[in-house]
């Protein structure tokens, strides 16, 4: 049988962000030493082996937006499944709520039926214990 240490997956989750953090600052050094590099060299034209800068800010631009989406992507999927567990936790504790309702309701009718039916003996009881009295002062 396999039981599941709280601690252990906790520890498996944060390896996991620590993975992805580590991927998307890969990603983030690649990109600035690869793509963005050529903006540190001087103004395009001074040097003629320097390729024109529209060629490369579009590729930029590209690179960018990749990047941008698969660090977001990851943080959305990881949005979007909070909010489903959170909704799913709202419908049980909604659920939760009125059947706890139900119960106090339900003990509610019992013991206003228990004080009754008590009230109804005592009375009883009385109405013996006055006849009793009266049948044996005569």
């Amino acid at each position: 049988m396999n039981s599941i240490v709280p601690g252990k997956i906790e520890a498996v989750e944060e390896d996991t962000n620590l993975a992805t953090v580590s991927d998307v600052e890969a990603g983030i050094r690649d990109f600035v030493r690869n793509d963005i590099a050529y903006l540190r060299r001087p103004t395009p034209g001074l040097i003629p082996s320097d390729p024109p800068l529209d060629t490369n800010s579009d590729a930029t631009v590209s690179n960018v937006n990749s990047l941008i989406q698969r660090v977001a992507g990851a943080s959305l999927t990881e949005i979007e499944k909070l909010i489903t567990e959170l909704e799913s936790l709202r419908e049980l504790l909604h659920n939760e709520g009125q059947r706890v309702q139900r119960e106090i309701s339900g003990y509610a009718h019992l013991s206003q039926a228990a004080m009754k039916s008590t009230r109804m003996i005592a009375d009883n009881v009385s109405q013996w214990k006055r006849t009793a009295e009266t049948m044996r002062d005569s």
